[in-house]
């Protein structure tokens, strides 16, 4: 049996709307077959940006509000997709939502783009808040994405995925471990912003800079990255303790970015050494970065086609759908520390 489904991602380094329109075949109890057949990122004009960026300090009726807005813009652009690429069949879609709080250690995780709205704009069954359960169960509500990275991507022991922060799964025998490794997009994003640039177009600014030494030594003797999983980061991670270390030093923009890329490179050779790691998300392209993780570590690594580097993250929030609607398990204990896995998602279908 085949199922169509849209899967729709935002993340933290708010470089747009992922949509991915992907085939989904096979039984859950093999490794599933996928096609992405059409695939789109929708930028965000400066307000929107801005307002994803900075409503974790919205009142709580403005944040309900953007909730419900932020529902509408996903809808229409899905109507967009649709109507653009001529596509006839969409059995669900899947939408992970922008995270807005993360929390779990307080019990709470907030991903607003209301899956009401979404599913009366576009008629089609809508699923998403897709990490509210697994937190009420215990869990971390993170990382989501090792269920696909175990059923897709069988063929690697490391998945890492570079976006607003960097998130690994490492496939053990019949054991997968998942976990945030740090801050990543998002840091480099926020500094590079200052310049007036939306991002370090592979890494070249990175590259005029030197590594600040202290810096580097601070960074890397965090406390947190000596836990073990599940462990995953929100913004307040980054603004409570990441920025207010690099900002104390004083140093340019590009030493610090320099400094930075090298902290995230050496963050993931820590928790890699053999075998072979796909790499996809926007650091796939970061060339310096890159270059930096194959300086820190023996393992193989692969950077797949353009079309899985940007879209991994909207394929797997698709089968996340795909397996809610199947009522099968789309979230791991294993990684996210919950009591038991478990199938989660939010359904709307009018």
């Amino acid at each position: 049996m085949k199922k169509y489904i849209i899967g729709l991602m935002s993340g933290t380094s708010l470089d747009g709307l992922d949509i991915c329109y992907t085939e989904f075949s096979n039984t859950y109890d093999d490794a599933i077959n996928f096609k992405i057949i059409k695939a789109e990122t929708i930028h965000y004009d400066t307000d929107l940006k801005e307002k994803l960026r900075d409503a974790y300090q919205f009142s709580g009726a403005n944040l309900m509000k953007l909730d419900a807005d932020f529902g509408k813009f996903l809808g229409q652009k899905v109507n967009e997709f649709i109507k653009k690429n001529n596509i006839d069949k969409v059995d669900l879609i899947a939408s992970h939502g922008q995270t807005i709080f993360h929390r779990p250690d307080l019990g709470y995780t907030t991903q607003i783009g209301s899956g009401a709205w979404i599913n009366s704009i576009t008629k089609i069954k809508t699923i998403c808040d897709f990490r509210t359960q697994d937190v009420a169960l215990g869990g971390q509500g993170a990382p989501l994405v090792p269920i696909g990275d175990k059923l897709l991507f069988p063929e690697y022991k490391y998945c890492l995925n570079i976006g607003g922060f960097a998130n690994i799964s490492i496939k053990n025998d019949d054991k997968i471990t998942a976990f945030d490794i740090c801050p990543a997009n998002i840091v480099l994003n926020h500094y590079i912003n200052k310049m007036g640039l939306a991002y370090d177009d592979g890494g070249k600014v990175a590259s005029t800079g030197k590594i600040n030494q202290n810096l580097l030594d601070e960074l890397n003797s965090l406390d947190v990255y000596q836990l073990t999983s599940p462990k995953s980061f929100g913004w307040e991670f980054v603004e409570e303790e990441i920025l207010p270390i690099i900002d104390k030093y004083s140093l340019n923009i590009p030493d610090i970015l320099r400094t930075y890329t090298e902290h995230i490179a050496i963050q993931i050779a820590n928790k890699t050494k053999d075998d072979k790691m796909l790499i996809t998300g926007g650091g796939a392209y970061h060339n310096l970065l890159i270059n930096r993780i194959k300086n820190h570590t023996s393992t193989q690594i692969i950077i797949p086609d353009k079309q899985l580097i940007d879209f991994k993250e909207a394929l797997i929030f698709a089968l996340l759908g795909f397996l809610k609607d199947e009522n099968k398990i789309n979230i791991l204990a294993d990684v996210t520390g919950a009591s038991k896995d478990h199938s989660s998602g939010v359904v709307f279908d009018i």
